[in-house]
């Protein structure tokens, strides 16, 4: 069943494309300024390599924080469109692997990040702007916290510092206003 859906569903989506083809050109344009990598990919790619990563986390606010390091992986991937990154590490004396995905919707004009890890089954998703005053990106979204069985408001920034230091830092945001749980630098290994 499951094969037959996607069957259709890649059918219709070829006849779509080739009836936008056929009979418009500004539809078939659209198609290509979206599916295009521009300079802002090409922002993201300077950032492809090996990292160092020197991690700070809170458990919660007041608490004392907790350091350890990881390293990770970071490549353009699917012709340009998105940046991989892979984490590994140790946290709390346990072995640590995460795995993200930061791009640019050329469409909606703003940058997307999924992250996920073996500390949980959720994906994280936010989208996010460009401040090009601190070379930030401000991401907002939603994640499950398993604690209190609620979903969570999320803010995460990035800092691309200079071509070898990155800043991220990431925010639970609450009724009772914002905590910082985490903060990485990230060093480029040469």
């Amino acid at each position: 069943m499951k094969k037959t859906f996607a069957f259709i569903s890649l059918f219709i989506l070829a006849i779509s494309i080739k009836v936008i083809a056929q009979n418009d050109t500004a539809g078939m344009k659209a198609w290509q300024d979206y599916m295009t990598p521009g300079d802002v990919h090409k922002m993201i790619a300077k950032y492809d390599g090996n990292w160092k990563e020197d991690v700070t986390f809170w458990m919660q606010p007041g608490a004392p924080p907790t350091k350890t390091t990881s390293t990770s992986v970071t490549e353009m991937i699917l012709g340009g469109r998105y940046q991989q990154s892979k984490t590994t590490g140790d946290m709390m004396g346990t072995p640590f692997e995460g795995f993200s995905l930061l791009g640019y919707d050329n469409m909606k004009k703003v940058f997307t990040s999924t992250w996920m890890d073996n500390f949980g089954t959720g994906t994280l998703t936010c989208e996010g702007t460009w401040d090009d005053a601190t070379k930030t990106i401000t991401f907002y979204g939603k994640e499950f916290d398993p604690m209190s069985n609620k979903e969570m408001s999320i803010k995460e920034t990035l800092q691309f510092v200079d071509d070898d230091t990155q800043k991220f830092e990431s925010y639970n945001e609450s009724p009772k206003g914002e905590f910082k749980m985490m903060e990485i630098t990230y060093t480029r290994v040469k």
